[in-house]
């Protein structure tokens, strides 16, 4: 653990969570233009394609966190 930080560890369970989600929204509003590989963006092309072609095949959200949930009782 880096010694900086350990007083953060000392803070309660809320309060740090509090920090994880402040850090985390300062990181999401910095536009930092993260390059996409072109493979990426070729895949994500593909599944596109393939739901507008099949778009019954998809699943929808709640289909997929119950699916999720009984897979991991």
């Amino acid at each position: 653990m880096n010694t900086e930080f350990a007083p953060l560890f000392k803070l309660a369970r809320a309060e740090r969570l509090q920090l994880v989600e402040d850090l985390w929204d300062s990181i999401a509003q910095e536009d930092t233009g993260l390059p996409i590989q072109d493979w990426v963006c070729d895949e994500l092309q593909q599944r596109k394609q393939r739901f507008l072609a099949h778009p019954a095949s998809g699943r929808t959200w709640e289909q997929v966190k119950q699916r999720t949930r009984t897979q991991h009782d």
